[in-house]
């Protein structure tokens, strides 16, 4: 984690020097997340609110710019599992604590709007299945997974909003409870940051 931590500021104050326009600042939000399953025994539940925590940075180059974040991430998701043969079902409740760093590459519109686009890494923090049954108790999660992120932001005065949706483009776990599963997080998210200088 240090390593990420260190690499995070040399690349930001590095690519200060080369840019037209660079800020760093603290960035807090929330999101709402639904698991992907796409399995007929495991139904996507109701989705679940999240919140994350952090830093972004930014480098504008003319009307474009990155948009590097360090974020430390906690979600929740819901699920029900059907046993084959079986007509009840029991809820499930997973949860999700990871680091997250997005790179968003875009470009603004009236000085004022982004529009943003790029790729997120997520690193396992400590993800469990709370209140599982015999059934589901063994969920191997991954240490890390990519994915996507793709949205608008806007720059008022030192804020900057950003509204954007996350997907993951590989499975969080292979299998839950034994059985094969494409388990997928996808996220709406709604983030505030204000730019130090």
């Amino acid at each position: 984690m240090k390593k990420l931590l260190f690499t995070f500021a040399f690349l930001s104050f590095a690519l200060s020097a080369f840019s037209q326009d660079f800020t760093i600042g603290p960035k807090v939000g929330i999101s709402q997340s639904k698991l992907d399953l796409s399995k007929e025994y495991l139904k996507s539940g109701n989705a679940k609110f999240g919140y994350h925590v952090g830093l972004f940075a930014r480098v504008g180059l003319g009307g474009f710019f990155v948009q590097p974040e360090l974020l430390y991430t906690q979600t929740k998701a819901r699920f029900s599992f059907e046993e084959m043969g079986s007509q009840s079902s029991n809820e499930y409740e997973s949860s999700y604590n990871r680091l997250d760093v997005p790179v968003m590459v875009g470009f603004k519109l009236f000085k004022v709007l982004r529009l943003q686009a790029g790729p997120i890494a997520s690193f396992n923090i400590n993800s469990e299945l709370k209140n599982a049954g015999e059934d589901v108790r063994d969920v191997d999660f991954k240490k890390s997974t990519l994915g996507y992120q793709a949205g608008l932001g806007l720059d008022i005065g030192n804020l900057i909003i950003d509204a954007k949706y996350e997907s993951s483009l590989g499975n969080i776990s292979d299998t839950v409870g034994g059985y094969e599963t494409d388990h997928r997080l996808n996220q709406w998210i709604l983030s505030l940051g204000f730019r130090l200088f």
